[in-house]
C-alpha cells in the first residue's frame, strides 16, 4: 500500500474549553450559526450520524445512515454498542497498530481508534455491526483531509480482508480523569461556605482520594492489598495520574523505602468531593424542611379528627403525620452527621489517610500487551481505619441504583437470574478476575438477548453507573500541546444505553470496574469525547495491573474477603 503523495492537510488546532454551546448541544439547533456550518456546509450528516452522543462527525464514508425527513421530524439518537465475536478480532491488534501508523504518516492528529457498533436508541439489532470511530482533536482535520484519510484507512482495512468496514472521524478528544477544582482560597468562616459534611466517611470502594498538598486534584480509590500475610501494612490501589498528578510532579515514579524519605501525604477527600457532599446534605435538608412543610399543608386542610368523618380523611391523616414524623426524624439524624463531621473532619489534616508508598513511571505501550503502565498504591495509617468495621472490597452499588434498577439492567433475562440475589447491604465483592478471553467473548446476555459483558462501578464523580465493556480494544491518544503525550491500548466502557448516561467523568480516575458478579475487570484511566463528556471510558485491565504489582511486591495479594 503506497501513502499519498503529499501529506494529508489539516487545520489549525484550536483548543476546544467544552463551556460553549459548540460542545454541550445535543442538537444542531442548538449551536450557533458559525459551528453549525462548520462542518455541515461540507458534511451535511455532521450532527445526525451519531447524534446523541454529543461527537460531531467531520466525515464518514460508505452510504448515508438514516436520517428523519421533513422539517419537523424526530432526530434518532445513535447509540454505541459493543463489538464481540467479529472475524476481525484475532488480527484486530495488529490491524488497529497500522492504521495508526497510517495515521501518523499523513499527519492526522487522532486522539482515539474504537472499534464500534451502532444502533438506533431502543432497536435490538444495530443497523451497523462495525465502524471505526476515529476522534481527531476538535478543529484539527478539514473535510477533504479526512476524506483523503478515510480512503487512506479503507486500503488498509481492505489489503487486510475487510474491505466493508467504513471509517468515521468524529471530533473527541482522550483524557486522563483526573479532577482539577479551585485552589484553596483565604479562609473566612463567617463568610465562606463552610466544608462541613461529606459522603459518608466510610472504606467502601469509590473513597475518593486527592493529595494533601495538592487537594484540588482528585481521584478514586480502586482496591485494598496487604502487603504481606506477616505484614499488617495495607495499601490501597490507584492511578499514578492520580497518586502524582503530572502538572505538579515529574513523571519519574517513586517508592517510598524508609522514614529519612519525606511522605507525600494523601487524604480521603479532596476539595471537589468533600464540597459536592456538604451540598449534597444541605440539598437534603432543604428538601425535607420543603416536604414537610406540604404535609402540614395537607394536615391543615384535612383539620383535626372529629366523630364520623370519612375513613378516606382519616387515612390520609395518618398517612401524612406519619410522613412528617420520619422526616422529622431524618433531619436530626442528618444534624447528627452534619456535627460529627464539622468537628472532627473539616480541616484536611483530619481527613489523612496515608501516603504514597509506590507511584510508577507511567509508560505507555508496555510490552507484550501495550497497555499502559499508569498504578500507585496508597499505604494506609493503621489508626486511620476502623478495622472492627472495615468491610474489604466491597464495591457500593447503590445510590444511583436502586435494588430493582440493579436487578433490572445487570440481570435483564430471566435465565441469568436463576441463582441471582443482591448483594447484601447493596455491597457487591470484588474478587476474581475476568480474563482477556471473557472480555472478548462474554457470556452475560444484556437486555435484547445479546451476549455482552455488563459492568459496575462506583467512582468519586458519578457515584454508582453501569455500562457494557467493548470485545475489541481502542487505540489512544492524549497530547500535550502539538506534542504526542502517549499512545496505548485500552479496553473500553460503553454507556448502558442514552438513558443511563455516562459511565464515567473527570475524577473517576482509580475506581475498579466489576462484572455484575463482582469479579474484576480493570481500573479506570480515562475517557473520550469532547472537553466535558466521557462518552467513552478506558480501561486497564486488572489481569495485567496485578502482574506488574506482583513483580514489585511479590508478597502482596489482594485483601481477605470478610464476610
Amino acid at each position: 500500500m503506497s501513502s499519498p503523495s503529499s501529506p494529508v492537510p489539516h487545520g489549525h488546532y484550536q483548543d476546544s474549553s467544552g463551556e460553549t454551546a459548540a460542545t454541550m448541544a445535543t442538537s444542531i439547533e442548538e449551536l450557533p450559526l458559525s459551528e453549525k456550518t462548520r462542518l455541515t456546509d461540507k458534511y451535511p450528516n455532521a450532527y445526525h450520524d451519531f447524534h446523541g452522543s454529543g461527537t460531531p462527525c467531520v466525515f464518514k464514508s460508505g452510504p448515508d445512515w438514516r436520517v428523519p425527513k421533513g422539517p419537523e421530524a424526530q432526530r434518532i439518537i445513535r447509540e454505541a454498542r459493543p463489538v464481540y465475536r467479529h472475524t476481525i478480532g484475532s488480527a484486530w491488534l495488529s490491524i488497529g497498530k497500522r492504521i495508526y501508523q497510517g495515521l501518523d504518516s499523513i499527519d492526522v492528529k487522532w486522539t482515539s481508534i474504537n472499534p464500534l457498533a451502532y444502533a438506533d436508541v431502543g432497536m435490538a439489532e444495530p443497523f451497523c455491526s462495525l465502524i471505526l470511530s476515529i476522534g481527531v482533536k476538535p478543529h484539527s482535520l478539514l473535510y477533504d483531509a479526512a476524506v483523503a484519510a478515510a480512503a487512506f484507512i479503507k486500503e488498509i482495512l481492505a489489503e487486510s480482508g475487510f474491505p466493508t468496514i467504513e471509517v468515521a472521524f468524529v471530533e473527541s478528544i482522550v483524557t486522563r480523569s483526573i479532577i482539577t477544582g479551585p485552589k484553596l482560597l483565604s479562609f473566612d468562616p463567617l463568610l465562606d461556605d463552610v466544608p462541613d459534611l461529606r459522603k459518608p466517611f466510610t472504606t467502601a470502594l469509590g473513597l475518593s482520594i486527592a493529595p494533601l498538598k495538592y487537594p484540588h486534584f482528585e481521584g478514586t480509590a480502586a482496591l485494598y492489598f496487604r502487603l504481606g500475610k506477616d505484614d499488617k501494612r495495607t495499601a490501597i490501589l490507584t492511578c499514578a495520574h492520580v497518586a502524582r498528578p503530572p502538572p505538579v510532579y515529574a513523571n519519574t515514579g517513586m517508592t517510598y523505602r524508609n522514614d529519612s524519605q519525606p511522605r507525600e501525604v494523601f487524604v480521603a477527600l479532596g476539595n471537589m468531593g468533600y464540597n459536592n457532599a456538604v451540598k449534597a446534605m444541605i440539598g437534603t435538608m432543604s428538601d425535607l424542611v420543603d416536604s414537610i412543610a406540604a404535609w402540614n399543608d395537607v394536615l391543615a386542610r384535612l383539620g383535626k379528627p372529629v366523630e364520623g368523618e370519612n375513613n378516606k380523611v382519616t387515612e390520609k391523616r395518618k398517612e401524612h403525620l406519619e410522613l412528617v414524623a420520619k422526616a422529622t426524624k431524618k433531619i436530626k439524624e442528618v444534624n447528627a452527621i452534619h456535627d460529627e463531621v464539622t468537628k472532627r473532619r473539616t480541616l484536611l489534616e483530619q481527613r489523612v489517610l496515608g501516603f504514597v508508598l509506590h507511584s510508577e513511571k507511567i509508560e505507555v505501550s508496555v510490552e507484550p500487551h501495550n497497555f499502559t503502565k499508569d498504578w500507585a498504591l496508597i499505604e494506609l495509617y493503621e489508626d486511620r481505619i476502623d478495622w472492627s468495621t472495615f468491610k474489604g472490597n466491597k464495591v457500593y452499588i447503590g445510590g444511583n441504583l436502586s435494588i430493582a434498577d440493579f436487578g433490572n439492567t445487570m440481570f435483564p433475562q430471566p435465565v441469568d437470574r436463576a441463582n441471582y440475589q443482591y448483594p447484601k447491604d447493596g455491597l457487591l465483592q470484588a474478587y476474581g478476575v475476568v480474563n482477556h478471553a471473557e472480555i472478548r467473548d462474554p457470556q452475560q446476555l444484556d437486555v435484547y438477548g445479546e451476549k455482552c459483558l455488563l459492568v459496575v462501578k462506583n467512582g468519586l464523580t458519578t457515584g454508582t453507573t453501569v455500562g457494557r465493556v467493548n470485545g475489541l480494544e481502542s487505540f489512544t491518544r492524549v497530547y500535550h500541546g502539538y506534542d504526542i503525550e502517549h499512545t496505548s491500548i485500552e479496553i473500553a466502557v460503553l454507556p448502558y444505553d442514552k438513558m443511563r448516561g455516562k459511565f464515567s467523568h473527570a475524577g473517576d480516575s482509580g475506581s475498579i470496574v466489576l462484572a455484575r458478579d463482582g469479579r474484576i475487570v480493570g481500573i479506570l484511566t480515562g475517557g473520550g469525547g469532547l472537553t466535558d463528556e466521557s462518552d467513552i471510558t478506558y480501561l486497564t485491565p486488572y489481569w495485567w495491573v496485578e502482574q506488574q504489582i506482583k513483580a514489585k511486591y511479590p508478597s502482596c495479594f489482594l485483601y481477605e474477603v470478610i464476610q
